[in-house]
């Protein structure tokens, strides 16, 4: 994991009682930082295989489940490697590649179940559009920025409230507006997002090179 704590995502449950518990219990054990961020991936393709294989309402409600266990993976492996001082050489790319996958898997496969698997490709491009822009910022030596509006948190309660609605919605034949309307917002969204990190890296170098105001 990325070790430092300006490159952090700013959580507020990673100063929970019940994390610190958690990650105090996985830190002592042989379970390692890398394992928990493949572990995320494991829960993102169980997700994406139910929504694509089983039926209705089961699927969506297993997906909504499986999102916020990768999303608990994803708070611990941090937790576990830097306050459970279990850090590795190779942790960067643990933090990075998996939620990549992880967020594709499952805005991809509800873009299938939706009917609109282009919709389902185009968000899980421009989520992964996000990271790539905060990761560029880093490499460009500046703070990187997790700002939303559709930051991987934000995508996930998105898509994790879609299949709740989409659940109640199965009750109808055919229907899966919450999961159309959650695509759309996803992937507008994600592109908001794009916009919003690249004007703030942008003027955050005109700035260091003393170039203020100037296009």
């Amino acid at each position: 994991m990325d070790s430092s704590e300006s490159n952090r995502r700013p959580l507020r449950s990673r100063s929970s009682a019940w994390a610190r518990r958690a990650a105090a219990g996985l830190a002592a054990s042989a379970i390692t930082p890398n394992q928990i961020s493949v572990a995320s991936v494991a829960f993102a393709v169980i997700g994406a295989a139910g929504l694509l294989w089983l039926p209705a309402p089961w699927s969506l409600l297993l997906c909504a489940l499986c999102i916020q266990l990768r999303l608990l993976c994803n708070l611990l492996d941090g937790m576990v490697a830097v306050e459970g001082g279990k850090k590795s050489a190779v942790g960067g790319l643990y933090n990075e590649v998996p939620d990549r996958v992880a967020d594709s898997l499952f805005i991809v496969a509800a873009g299938y179940l939706a009917g609109v698997p282009s919709l389902g490709w185009c968000g899980a491009l421009l989520a992964a559009l996000t990271a790539y822009i905060r990761t560029l910022g880093g490499a460009l030596g500046l703070i990187q920025d997790f700002r939303g509006p559709m930051a991987k948190q934000h995508r996930m309660a998105v898509l994790t409230l879609a299949c709740l609605l989409g659940a109640a919605e199965s009750l109808l034949p055919h229907s899966h507006y919450a999961l159309l309307a959650a695509l759309w917002l996803i992937a507008i969204g994600s592109l908001l997002t794009c916009v919003a990190r690249l004007r703030v890296i942008a003027e955050t170098l005109r700035i260091q090179g003393g170039g203020v105001g100037q296009p």
